[in-house]
């Protein structure tokens, strides 16, 4: 699993499922804003923004002391509205960081295997297309975390950026 953060994995990844995944004329654009926010105001609610929190399994490689760690619990937090008028979709994506504990505190970003991107893009897909297109969502029986198991010690919400905020995975 790669341990450093890759945006062209997700880029990359968006740009070949969109079209299969949203079989509709409208266009949709992909980015990232690392200072996105769990909660919409009322102006983003009413200009039609919607919010997806992802559970996935990642890697992480301090910058100080280049040792890696894997995470069961590492949070992206999807944003995205259709514009009907202009026929024209928007997905923003924050991935949230987490720190070395035997090191600075610095946070770190995720690197995350194309397995589990594409698991994270299906699930958000499957929100775009109820939220924005109507479409009945897929029963699935699992939760929203990544199916891949990884073996991790338990997760420490002090080096959590996504616990800081509130925001992290529940067991």
């Amino acid at each position: 699993m790669p341990t450093d953060w890759i945006p062209s994995l997700w880029l990359d990844m968006f740009d070949e499922m969109v079209e299969e995944e949203l079989d509709y004329n409208d266009y949709w654009t992909f980015n990232f804003n690392y200072k996105l926010l769990a909660k919409l105001t009322a102006d983003e609610r009413r200009r039609g923004w919607k919010i997806y929190s992802h559970c996935a399994p990642g890697q992480f490689r301090c910058g100080t002391c280049s040792r890696s760690w894997r995470s069961a619990r590492v949070v992206v937090l999807f944003k995205y509205r259709l514009r009907t008028n202009s026929e024209r979709g928007t997905v923003l994506m924050r991935p949230f960081c987490q720190a070395y504990r035997r090191c600075d505190g610095d946070f770190y970003f995720p690197g995350f295997s194309k397995k589990n991107a594409e698991e994270a893009l299906l699930r958000l897909f499957g929100k775009i297309r109820k939220n924005c297109y109507g479409e009945e969502e897929e029963e699935d029986d699992s939760c929203s975390v990544g199916s891949e198991r990884v073996r991790t010690k338990p997760h420490e919400a002090s080096f959590c950026e996504a616990c800081d905020l509130e925001i992290c995975c529940t067991d």
